[in-house]
């Protein structure tokens, strides 16, 4: 189904669709975490971040097709601003670095912190996101 962005209300849709799709990334990420598949779990925590904080984006009738591009308009648009803490704009550049290295170097070697921090990130994300999308 196509949804009508011409209006807040398909805005809305968009980014609680967004969201619930970064939820089933994290519970992927922690199923990937308990089988002892790291560089899977690094995957899926990242991507539900970065689905979670699309969909604050959304809101803003905002769409970028580089991953760069959704952190740095998130960035300005809900860290600068004060929406969301300085703090996890870190968090989110570590989360992105730690995917990348899991999902392209070949001899990264994917700690059982780094993967557990990568989902502490994730819940922190998703959670912060939908306290602001029930706000709205």
């Amino acid at each position: 189904m196509q949804l009508n962005l011409d209006d807040i209300g398909g805005a809305k849709e968009l980014a609680a669709y967004r969201l619930g799709a970064a939820k089933e990334d994290l519970e992927a990420a922690r199923l990937n975490f308990a089988s002892g598949h790291y560089r899977a779990s690094n995957n899926r925590a990242y991507y539900a971040i970065f689905r979670a904080i699309s969909a604050c984006l959304a809101l803003e009738f905002k769409a970028y097709k580089q991953h760069a591009q959704v952190i740095g308009n998130f960035n300005k648009d809900f860290v600068h601003t004060g929406i969301f803490p300085k703090e996890i704009s870190k968090r989110i550049n570590r989360a992105q670095e730690v995917r990348h290295a899991s999902d392209y170097d070949d001899f990264y070697i994917v700690s059982v912190e780094d993967a557990k921090e990568q989902l502490e990130t994730a819940k922190e994300v998703i959670d912060m996101v939908e306290k602001y999308l029930v706000k709205i």
